[in-house]
């Protein structure tokens, strides 16, 4: 039998003019953010550090705080007990931040009331009991109020709630801040904001919302 090797090498290049037209379509439907061929890409990421979290035992996260813990029990009402968990790796203290964001103490004020600045909280504590005593404590952590160096109480008038908010911020480093008196709560407030820049681990929000009830 006589073989005619032009058609023989005509068909060999139509098979392999088809395989490689397959596979360069396999390769080009590959899908979006896989790798063509089906590898998973690494991206060389480590697991997600999980989130910082504060709860308190008198109230859910958005929930109406207690009047135990406001202006309506009095001046001096105690603060909250409140907690935290999840905290990052390499944390050296903490910020706590509580502050009403309805209000401004002046028209075009771009600062809200601070109601409770507490700085240098030690990075090894897990909360704060209900009740800190007022001024700088034996573990370093300081504070401040509009109203004193201690916990001012939510005070919102009748009407809408107010919305008083917790901030816990975890920091790689201690603050060079000093303690400060009530009538400069707000230059210490900037302070503190200025020296936490750069050193933030994570941070925390709990609100709680209040307002006092119509006479």
């Amino acid at each position: 039998m006589r073989i005619n090797m032009r058609r023989v090498v005509a068909c060999l290049l139509a098979v392999v003019a088809g395989l490689t037209m397959g596979s360069a379509r396999g390769w080009a439907q590959a899908p979006a953010g896989v790798p063509a061929g089906g590898g998973q890409r690494g991206g060389g990421r480590g697991p997600a550090v999980p989130p910082l979290i504060m709860t308190s035992s008198a109230w859910e996260d958005g929930g109406v705080i207690p009047d135990k813990f406001t202006q309506a029990a009095g001046a001096t009402a105690p603060s909250p007990e409140l907690k935290w968990s999840q905290v990052p790796p390499g944390t050296q203290s903490f910020v706590l931040l509580l502050h009403d964001p309805e209000p401004v103490l002046a028209k075009g004020s771009k600062m809200d009331i601070t109601h409770w600045l507490v700085w240098n909280i030690p990075g090894t504590s897990t909360g704060l009991a209900e009740g800190v005593k007022a001024g700088e404590l034996p573990d370093g952590t300081r504070q401040v109020s509009l109203r004193s160096n201690s916990y001012m109480g939510p005070g919102a008038p009748a009407g809408p709630y107010h919305h008083y908010t917790f901030e816990l911020f975890a920091l790689d480093t201690k603050l060079d801040v000093a303690q400060g008196t009530p009538q400069d709560a707000a230059a210490t407030r900037t302070a503190v904001v200025n020296a936490m820049d750069g050193h933030v681990l994570g941070k925390a929000v709990l609100v709680a919302r209040f307002h006092r009830q119509p006479q």
